[in-house]
């Protein structure tokens, strides 16, 4: 870390962790995420350049920030995105760069991804089953995210990870397809809990498929689980090992278990506003700011504002939980 004083929220929680948002569009338009229609996307001139995010990078970079995670809506329907994770990989101070994506441009850009210094990949497989993939994307595509799979393999990513959103009533009759789908290419696969962050605002709590009642149901149908070493106590997983030696399947249950004492994550939407958690109803916009002609130390005091105003946890289990105007594609996941 750097000798500068870190990131800290009033809690005492170190934010060693920046999720960067590079466009709130998408190819796709899943329900859990985006509306269908009337999607009323940022003007390119309303979103962050690239030397934009570069800038801000630096800047928390300075005070500790070393992992990096790009997201969007789809990232990889910016163009140039090699350029940008180039000019990141670069910064002092950055050690890891992963990038969430639904797969289905990656394997044209996988290579020159890796070359450009992308560390780690996630993407988000919810089935292998096309009727049920479009039931939730409400546009065709699973043999394209299996070929973007692929790809990333073959370019030899440090890691490829799935990320599976797990609902009740659609989803369960994927879960051990996809577990044994993960163990034959010996992927990591993470299965998410429903979150209340859909735009068409139809999410119910009793959507929710807790990840212990996933675990259950791997380990019973796939194979016997033990509790894996936790070497980052700030992950939003909570892993597991085969015990045959078949890999590890993680579990991230933002509703029936929140894990928020040990957030390290701090945000920054594609059109520039700072957000301290993705269920935050505040968010502050530097990119105004760059554009007024602010110094580095006025950029990093509003982001400091920011983390001063994180609450202890989101809320969703609680009544007077308040969701978010902002959907996942316009937060970054």
């Amino acid at each position: 870390m750097n000798n500068k004083e870190p990131l800290l929220d009033g809690l005492g929680r170190v934010h060693t962790n920046l999720r960067v948002s590079v466009t709130d569009r998408c190819n796709i338009r899943c329900f859990y995420c985006m509306p269908n229609v009337d999607v009323k996307f940022k003007r390119r001139d309303q979103l962050l350049t690239f030397e934009e995010i570069q800038r801000f990078v630096r800047i928390v970079a300075e005070r500790g920030v070393n992992k990096l995670r790009i997201t969007g809506g789809e990232p990889l329907v910016r163009s140039e995105l090699p350029s940008l994770i180039r000019q990141l990989s670069d910064t002092p101070g950055i050690d890891d760069i992963a990038l969430t994506t639904n797969g289905m441009l990656l394997a044209e850009q996988a290579s020159a991804l890796r070359e450009a210094g992308l560390n780690r990949v996630n993407i988000s497989l919810d089935t292998l089953d096309e009727e049920t993939f479009q039931r939730i994307s409400r546009r065709p595509g699973v043999d394209q995210t299996i070929a973007g799979i692929d790809a990333a393999l073959e370019v030899g990513f440090d890691l490829v990870r799935l990320n599976a959103i797990a609902i009740r009533n659609l989803t369960e009759g994927e879960l051990v397809p996809l577990a044994r789908f993960a163990r034959e290419r010996g992927l990591e696969l993470r299965f998410i809990e429903f979150m209340p962050l859909d735009a068409e605002q139809h999410w119910q709590s009793d959507q929710v498929l807790s990840g212990n009642e996933i675990r259950e149901t791997i380990q019973r149908e796939v194979g016997e689980l033990t509790a894996a070493p936790r070497p980052d106590p700030s992950q939003p997983a909570v892993d597991y090992q085969y015990v045959d030696g078949g890999g590890t399947i993680g579990f991230i249950n933002p509703v029936s278990e929140p894990f928020c004492g040990t957030c390290n994550r701090l945000r920054i939407t594609a059109d520039g506003k700072v957000r301290n958690c993705l269920f935050s109803t505040d968010d502050y916009d530097v990119l105004a700011l760059m554009r007024d002609g602010a110094d580095d130390r006025e950029i990093l005091d509003l982001v400091q504002r920011c983390l001063a105003a994180k609450k202890p946890g989101h809320g969703i289990d609680s009544d007077d939980f308040e969701r978010p105007e902002r959907a996942m594609y316009q937060i970054g996941g």
